[in-house]
């Protein structure tokens, strides 16, 4: 997906990366999130939202099962958000190969002035490149944990907001060519955000805070404070992890630092000014920092927990109906 760097050196990397927002900036006055909401996030419908998305193959960009999710997830979108915008922009990979990237975004209170931007990919690694077997290695990753769960939370979280609405705006930004990237260039990754930080779906837009998913869904997930986010975006990391002790899942959201993750929300915070972190599981026991599938053949359905998927969905309903 991206590099995971340890945590030696990382003073020099924070300065590469030009760390141009507070990072104790506080998007919410109410950070201890502590009022007791109704809206009760739905696993199962999530954990469906996942399966639908594995049903139709891996979504490589350029792919025909990529154009069929692409058109399910402005579909979905529609049905319950006030509006929808598709942003599409040709991109060119580390590799030379040209594609059609499609960021899709989902507004509820496009009036209203405070905005909370949660965002996750959607597309999948062309190759699995970590698979244990070589010979499979050229293979595309189906994506069911990276990256469908983050998408599927961010689809049962829509759906239940069509009908308990926020007071808050709300922005859900599926974005696309997270994945198509070389370890060695931290710049060819998170292409679709990229192009999103540069040219936002409403020109000039501004949102209090940014929440990334990525890897929320699989069994014995456990969420520490990642490194980049902490340095951009510290009071969101403290709003964030004490909504989730609020909401019953502070054995998920461990409120200890963790590793350093070049994802979508490095460019949030890089390039939209926006303070934005990574809601992400990192294991730093495993040979590669990540769940034992990843950027392999088996990230597959079978490696979803819902208890996972709920942790993270009541989390952010506790941080936006708190708002």
């Amino acid at each position: 997906m991206r590099m995971i760097y340890a945590i030696v050196g990382l003073a020099m990397m924070v300065a590469a990366c030009g760390n141009g927002n507070n990072a104790t900036t506080s998007s919410n006055e109410n950070n201890n999130a502590t009022k007791t909401i109704d809206v009760q996030f739905n696993a199962d419908s999530a954990y469906n939202y996942v399966k639908q998305q594995c049903d139709m193959g891996p979504r490589v960009p350029g792919t025909p099962a990529h154009e069929q999710c692409a058109q399910w997830l402005t579909s979905q979108l529609r049905r319950w958000c006030d509006t929808v915008i598709v942003q599409q922009a040709p991109v060119v990979t580390f590799d030379g190969t040209a594609l059609n990237c499609k960021n899709i975004v989902g507004t509820f209170n496009p009036a209203a002035t405070d905005r909370v931007l949660l965002l996750a990919h959607w597309d999948c690694r062309p190759w699995a490149d970590n698979d244990p077997d070589k010979a499979l290695r050229s293979q595309p990753v189906m994506g069911a944990n990276d990256a469908a769960s983050g998408v599927a939370v961010l689809l049962e979280m829509a759906r239940l907001m069509a009908s308990q609405r926020p007071e808050v705006g709300v922005d859900l930004l599926m974005v696309d060519v997270e994945d198509w990237g070389q370890n060695e260039n931290e710049d060819s990754w998170a292409l679709g955000t990229q192009h999103w930080a540069n040219n936002p779906h409403v020109p000039g837009y501004r949102a209090n805070c940014g929440i990334l998913l990525d890897m929320v869904g699989t069994r014995n997930a456990r969420f520490t404070q990642e490194y980049f986010s902490k340095q951009y975006a510290q009071g969101v990391v403290d709003m964030v992890w004490n909504a989730a002790s609020q909401a019953g899942y502070g054995s998920f959201f461990v409120k200890q630092p963790g590793g350093a993750i070049t994802d979508d929300h490095v460019m949030v915070n890089r390039l939209a000014g926006i303070p934005c972190i990574d809601i992400i599981d990192m294991r730093p026991e495993s040979d590669t920092g990540f769940f034992e599938a990843w950027h392999t053949t088996h990230d597959t359905l079978d490696k979803i927990d819902p208890a996972s998927l709920q942790a993270v969905g009541q989390t952010l309903l506790q941080v936006i109906f708190n708002w």
